[in-house]
């Protein structure tokens, strides 16, 4: 929500939305809808009263691909706030680019602390898998390996389960055949040591959990990634984060894009998704080329899914 009253206040709608009685998300949600799709809301992946997805589908499957792409989007809010139904315009946006689109909820602190958060994600996925082998989506063809995508907290969350094999292992799912690649956002990939407070007690600050960032998985396996950064951003370090998982990925000879949108910050960043920032740079120009770049490159291959 905040990050939300962020982006429009720095559009001056704020005063407008008050007079009219809208909330800022309502003014966020109800432009995307000018990106049609098919939603499901609330699909329940556990017992957990928080544990749901809503997923958002192409109005139309596309017959560029054997398959369709499927995206899984993880919102940010350091790991203490946050709901998918903030996010409608994210699915929305995406589906309208011809991918089918999961927004999960996971558990948050002081509730959780890690690695909570990442088991919840792990079993959405696990879900999501079984979900669209139902008939009603089989004539989207949905693609067997997923992109997994997210936004500051959100990102860390996708490059946890893109890169460390060992929580959707535990969920069931076989990692290396289920993740097609990573985008992140402004994300979050080397915070140790902590110095936002209320971030500290998600980590245990400040006795950190070992092998807990995702630029200690640079090396394996092999995920190709996009990361997007602003082009300038107080909040998470773009040096320490995205440049330095970038870096490490290259290093270790993996397949690894930074790309700076212009004129954004840490939150109009994913704010380029809703039509209401359509004077930033575009965050959905690289995100599409890359994700149909990963498609085309599975589509040609002749022995299987390439994973370089």
């Amino acid at each position: 929500m905040k990050s939300t009253l962020r982006f429009l206040r720095s559009l001056k709608v704020i005063p407008l939305v008050l007079l009219g009685g809208c909330s800022a998300l309502q003014v966020v949600n109800s432009v995307s809808k000018i990106y049609t799709a098919e939603v499901k809301e609330d699909i329940e992946f556990g017992t957990h009263p928080k544990l749901k997805y809503d997923l958002y589908l192409p109005d139309n499957p596309s017959d560029e691909f054997n398959t369709t792409p499927v995206v899984v989007f993880f919102y940010g809010g350091s790991w203490n706030r946050g709901d998918k139904s903030e996010y409608e315009f994210v699915g929305r946006r995406l589906a309208s680019m011809g991918y089918i689109t999961a927004v999960p909820n996971y558990r948050l602190y002081p509730e959780v602390q890690y690695p909570d958060f990442l088991k919840d994600g792990a079993q959405s996925i696990a879900h999501l898998k079984k979900e669209l082998q139902k008939p009603e989506y089989q004539n989207f063809k949905p693609a067997q390996q997923y992109v997994l995508m997210g936004h500051s907290a959100g990102a860390y969350n996708a490059a946890m389960l893109a890169l460390d094999p060992r929580w959707l292992n535990a969920a069931g799912v076989e990692h290396d055949g289920s993740i097609r690649g990573l985008i992140g956002l402004a994300g979050a990939y080397n915070i140790y040591p902590i110095n936002d407070r209320d971030v500290q007690p998600v980590f245990n600050h400040p006795d950190y959990p070992p092998q807990s960032q995702p630029i200690d998985y640079a090396a394996t396996p092999n995920v190709p990634s996009l990361l997007l950064a602003p082009q300038s951003d107080t909040l998470v370090s773009i040096d320490r984060n995205t440049n330095a998982l970038h870096q490490a990925l290259k290093a270790a000879g993996n397949q690894s894009k930074v790309e700076t949108v212009e004129g954004t910050d840490h939150v109009t960043l994913i704010g380029t998704l809703s039509p209401i920032l359509f004077f930033k740079g575009s965050t959905s120009k690289p995100i599409d080329e890359f994700i149909r770049e990963l498609h085309q490159r599975t589509q040609n291959s002749k022995t299987g899914p390439s994973r370089s």
